[in-house]
């Protein structure tokens, strides 16, 4: 039987499983896509997206912030949850990134096709939706992963009810959980 946690100030140690996390990233056709603005501020909007290569794959108008912003600083974030998809709720990855926005005829013969296939899987209206993409101001955002931070609320769920029959799905504590948690504990007077 499973050891039950006290209290949720580890969760570090509930990560998606990495079979799980190429599922999740592989169907999910939405994604939360983040930026900083040039004053410092944190922004972020839903947008369609695809998992390939190893990349997440979007497209917006040229015109759009976010778009300036990141020719600025290419840093951002995607976070992809697991609502709405066969792997139920409660599953997240988060993945940190550089941002490359692509304007050539090349990328863009690729992609608006396989991205169309991919949101919408009537073969006609993955091509209506296509023709409308290809537009004169349009960009194509290729998000090269630098790190992933993943949760899996339901494998905590069934850690909390002693239910997780294989501790070993649980992974090793981050540092948040280890080196911060031990400093926070301190400032608080708790350790």
């Amino acid at each position: 039987m499973a050891s039950i946690p006290e209290n949720y100030e580890k969760v570090s140690i509930y990560h998606v499983d990495e079979d799980v996390q190429e599922q999740l990233l592989s169907i999910q056709r939405e994604c939360v896509f983040n930026w900083a603005t040039k004053d410092g501020w944190p922004m972020g909007v839903i947008m369609s997206c695809m998992w390939r290569d190893d990349r997440m794959w979007l497209t917006a108008g040229a015109n759009r912030h976010r778009i300036s912003a990141i020719r600025r600083d290419p840093r951002c974030s995607i976070v992809v949850t697991s609502t709405g998809t066969d792997l139920g709720p409660g599953k997240t990855v988060t993945i940190k990134g550089r941002c490359i926005i692509h304007e050539d005829r090349e990328t863009k013969q690729w992609f608006y096709p396989a991205f169309s296939a991919h949101l919408n899987p009537d073969p006609a209206g993955a091509e209506a939706f296509c023709k409308r993409l290809d537009s004169p101001v349009r960009v194509v955002l290729e998000v090269v992963p630098e790190k992933r931070i993943t949760y899996d609320g339901i494998k905590m769920l069934q850690h909390s009810l002693g239910q997780l029959e294989d501790e070993s799905r649980l992974g090793a504590p981050k540092e948040s959980d280890t080196l911060r948690l031990a400093r926070e504990m301190e400032r608080r007077g708790l350790s």
